[in-house]
């Protein structure tokens, strides 16, 4: 397949019929003045060795030249590599419990990190399927829309911590509708929802929800993580485990009879997470089993700069051009390439070929490292930037390029070095914001909100249609949010312990004084006097009324709305 990267410089080419314009009307006013001198036949006598041939060939000679340098501009591309092959593809939102229960290590390293394995290795499978990303707890909300960027779906999935949920607890109906909303309306593919829970299902609801996701053609497949043993769940705040209301170990247990239950009502298979990859195989090969779209197309994954031959052509018609006299000459005693206006024609095309060269050392180094990024190979992927950047340090794409090579290694510092240069290298708005967009995904990852939040904004000045972006910018807002309140609630937690301390200490200074008053009132006690007969019935009446009133408030209760109180946090 043949291409043009950069096909604007083609318009270019208006200049040939114009220049062919220009030639004709000075053709024909040169003859004009040669009528003026006498007559044609005559002149053709006098002037044996003009040729009227051979300045149109040299004028047309220069006109292919320039064609082809014109192309040489356009960056002219063969694609090298067919892949005909029938695309299939479905449709996953992977809705995760990012409860605190999931903090439980019965599954090694622990649940929730279990389950970030598995998707992760789901992802890595994947080659023209979309992904989606929902989490939840006592509440569920889009970490990512359906995509096919695995390599942002990787990045959304390393954040994730149970401290993005303000509401603790585990509502899989919510998280199973949001899912069922979150597909994109093409029809004729597969359509899958897996659930990773331990199945510790507060709220209910589940099964019902399946029922309804699988009516609107989705299959619900459930992934079990945990004992059935049970396991205690880590506190981070504190380093010991979780307690309930009652001031009880919490032990968080896998309940695979709900959870078979809701793969059953959705059509699709439960699936039991331990400490080995038979799970991930099952879980693919249910995947397999999905309705795809299959499509037959020839894709042309690599190309080929091809300019090098369109300079050799265009050398070789100047070159031809310097060879062919405007007059005959058949003995050729005055052929003089090296003269004085052909050496610094010579010198003028040698520099070119010098300068063609090294830019092309400079996309080679790219078009490399691209092939090798493509493959994984992120460090020699880097070298090869590396080597692009010391040829030609201005070219944007040599920059962006490296930044991303070192983003996925897990260099976020030297990558941010290098997408600010970038940055301020690129002409190219969409590409510009490219930058400032994977600005922002570092600094969220590393939960710089603020930093990202600016990051995001000016990726958007630049392309306001980038919806990603414009979601990235939604989620980093209400992270901050919540950041912001955890700070606040930690200031105000250290307050109120400075506060108990004091107190402490006051009481402490206090406890002789106290002791004195104890002795003094055990001195000073004397016989209480009897209750009266009216006293005892006006304490009477005021008891009775006060029952009454404490009834009247449990009637007024009974009648308003109840409201869902939330006893697990976890």
């Amino acid at each position: 397949m043949f291409r043009f990267e950069a096909p604007i410089y083609l318009y270019l080419l208006v200049l040939i019929p114009l220049l062919a314009l220009v030639r004709f009307v000075s053709y024909r006013n040169q003859k004009k003045r040669l009528r003026k001198f006498g007559d044609p036949a005559l002149l053709k006598e006098l002037m044996p060795d003009v040729s009227r041939v051979r300045p149109s060939v040299k004028f047309w000679i220069l006109q292919g030249a320039l064609a082809l340098l014109i192309a040489m501009l356009a960056r002219p591309q063969l694609g090298t590599k067919i892949n005909h092959e029938k695309r299939v593809g479905i449709e996953t939102i992977i809705a995760m419990d990012i409860s605190n229960s999931m903090r439980a290590e019965d599954i090694v390293p622990s649940r929730l990190d279990r389950s970030k394995m598995m998707v992760e290795n789901l992802v890595d499978h994947f080659s023209n399927d979309k992904i989606g990303l929902i989490v939840f707890a006592g509440d569920a909300f889009v970490q990512l829309p359906i995509t096919s960027d695995y390599v942002s779906a990787k990045m959304f999935l390393s954040s994730i911590d149970p401290s993005m949920m303000a509401t603790q607890g585990t509502d899989i109906a919510t998280a199973i509708n949001m899912a069922s909303h979150s597909f994109t309306q093409e029809e004729g593919i597969g359509k899958a929802i897996v659930v990773i829970t331990d199945g510790e299902d507060h709220e209910g609801g589940a099964v019902e929800a399946a029922k309804a996701a699988k009516e609107n053609g989705m299959r619900v497949y459930v992934l079990g993580v945990g004992s059935t043993k049970g396991s205690p769940v880590p506190d981070p705040s504190t380093g010991d485990y979780m307690k309930d209301n009652t001031g009880n170990t919490v032990m968080s247990a896998l309940n695979e009879d709900m959870c078979k239950q809701v793969a059953q009502a959705g059509g699709g298979a439960y699936i039991h997470v331990e400490n080995n990859s038979a799970a991930q195989e099952q879980l693919d090969n249910e995947l397999d089993k999905l309705e795809k779209k299959e499509t037959a197309t020839a894709v042309y994954s690599e190309f080929d700069e091809q300019f090098q031959a369109f300079g050799v052509l265009a050398l070789l018609l100047l070159i031809l051009e310097i060879c062919i006299f405007d007059r005959r000459n058949p003995l050729l005693k005055n052929l003089s390439l090296f003269g004085k206006k052909k050496q610094v024609v010579t010198m003028l095309l040698l520099l070119m070929v010098a300068t063609t060269a090294n830019a092309q050392t400079d996309r080679q180094y790219i078009r490399q490292g691209n092939k090798l990024f493509r493959m994984g190979d992120y460090s020699n992927a880097e070298v090869s930037y590396r080597k692009a950047v010391e040829k030609n340090p201005k070219n944007p794409q040599a920059v962006f390029n490296l930044g991303n090579a070192l983003m996925a290694q897990k260099k976020d510092s030297a990558a941010v070095e290098q997408f600010e240069n970038a940055s301020k290298l690129e002409t190219n708005p969409l590409r510009k914001a490219q930058s400032y967009h994977n600005l922002g995904v570092i600094c969220q990852s590393h939960k710089m909100y603020g930093e990202a939040i600016e990051a995001y904004k000016n990726a958007l000045r630049l392309n306001s249609n980038d919806d990603e972006t414009r979601y990235n910018l939604v989620l980093c807002k209400h992270q901050k949010q919540k950041q912001d309140q955890n700070k606040e609630n930690q200031q105000n937690q250290q307050q109120g312990n400075d506060d108990k301390q004091q107190d402490n200490k006051n009481k402490e200074q206090q406890k002789p004084d106290e002791n004195k008053d104890q002795q003094e009132d055990k001195q000073q006690e004397q016989p209480r006097p009897q209750m009266s007969k009216e006293n005892a019935e006006q304490l009477l009446n005021a008891a009775i009324q006060n029952e009454k009133q404490t009834q009247d408030k449990l009637k007024k209760a009974q009648q308003q709305p109840q409201r869902r109180n939330i006893l697990k946090n976890w």
